[in-house]
């Protein structure tokens, strides 16, 4: 089992970055595909980004590509996501998630274990 724990949140304005830290608490964490997800109010959550065990293949969904860059640390057990641009859309309850295949994939259902999520509140 691995523990997450996000942070990086915050209010910001429109144009402005943020990045998310997602700590792992495994010293297995190599061995998981790491995803993060968003939730915004009243709709479902979605994928937005996920890096493979070493951090040589990454997939964004296509509203964040060109704006979101997904990385990880494995030295540190940590997961990135730098996001710039950002936009009021953007707004939502950030999650990371792991899951111990080797296939990323999009699918929330793949994912085991998850954090407790970041809010990201964009103002226009």
């Amino acid at each position: 089992q691995v523990q997450l724990v996000e942070s990086g949140g915050g209010l910001v304005q429109a144009g402005d970055s943020l990045r998310l830290s997602c700590a792992g608490s495994r010293r297995t964490f190599n061995k998981y595909v790491m995803a993060w997800f968003r939730q915004a109010p009243g709709k479902e959550r979605e994928f937005v980004a996920a890096i493979s065990w070493g951090g040589a293949y990454r997939t964004s969904e296509d509203s964040v590509k060109g704006r979101f860059t997904i990385s990880r640390d494995n030295a540190k057990n940590t997961v990135y996501l730098q996001m710039n641009s950002l936009k009021p859309e953007d707004t939502a309850v950030y999650y990371c998630a792991a899951d111990g295949s080797t296939v990323i994939r999009s699918n929330s259902a793949a994912y085991a274990y998850w954090g407790q999520g970041t809010q990201v509140t964009v103002s226009s």
